[in-house]
């Protein structure tokens, strides 16, 4: 495990160099991922590196455990409070669409939930920008495989250090690395609405997908889960698709 972490470190910096950039950010949430990332930055940029907080309609343990990363990296810390700015702009796009007889309430939640996702990655770019540093973002394998995040959300990010990780693997970096107990055994979640667990939205779980991954027999139901969201999911991996006109 050293050596994995000793060669991310020197990954993030070789990447920070090649992008002409001075540091790296990353939005701490308070659970695995996200505090793997910040241990890791804060070695490759001491000094030069920075974990943001964003509160937004957050489970208060979840903001106490990204304080406690913030500590325990030693990494600096900043937080902003976007729940104002996430209801003014949510109830203008609600009545926008509300004054044209279009509001979808079937998808409200899904909708709030990733204009979430979106309003903080536009704070940390915002932030990133302020100090040149690149935006780090925090999917694992398990994720990104099945799609697991918000397009241009949390999946709007410069570079991606843990992408080739299954969440177990990322488990065993956090207790390398000194993540706090608290946060390595929590149920993974991407704080969507209260109550809200990866596994359970998902409908199956992070031993199944990394399994999966791996090349391990799984529950056929479970397979079946993860190979639909692969699929489903595909547009979120790839860039935008762009027209090539024939015509000179």
């Amino acid at each position: 495990m050293e050596k994995i972490v000793n060669e991310l470190v020197e990954w993030l910096q070789l990447q920070t160099k090649m992008a002409n950039a001075n540091g790296l950010t990353v939005g701490v949430s308070g659970g695995l991922d996200s505090a793997v990332v910040a241990f890791l930055i804060k070695r490759a940029f001491p000094e030069r590196s920075l974990g943001v907080v964003m509160p937004l309609k957050s489970n208060p343990k979840d903001i106490d455990h990204a304080q406690q990363v913030i500590a325990e990296s030693g990494i600096e810390g900043i937080t902003v409070d976007l729940t104002e700015s996430h209801r003014v702009m949510y109830n203008n796009i609600k009545e926008s669409l509300e004054n044209r007889n279009e509001w979808n309430g079937e998808k409200n939640q899904l909708a709030d939930a990733n204009l979430r996702a979106r309003l903080r990655m536009g704070t940390l770019y915002t932030i990133a920008t302020n100090y040149r540093y690149l935006v780090v973002g925090t999917d694992n394998a398990s994720e990104w495989y099945t799609g697991y995040f918000t397009k241009y959300g949390d999946g709007g990010v410069d570079i991606l250090p843990i992408v080739d990780f299954t969440k177990e693997e990322v488990r065993e970096m956090a207790a390398f690395l000194g993540v706090p107990q608290a946060v390595i055994n929590k149920k993974p979640s991407a704080d969507l609405w209260e109550g809200q667990t990866d596994e359970e939205e998902m409908g199956t779980t992070y031993s199944n997908i990394d399994g999966f991954l791996k090349g391990e027999p799984i529950p056929e139901e479970d397979q079946v889960v993860i190979e639909k969201m692969h699929k489903q999911t595909e547009h979120k991996r790839n860039i935008p698709k762009q027209y090539k006109r024939t015509l000179p």
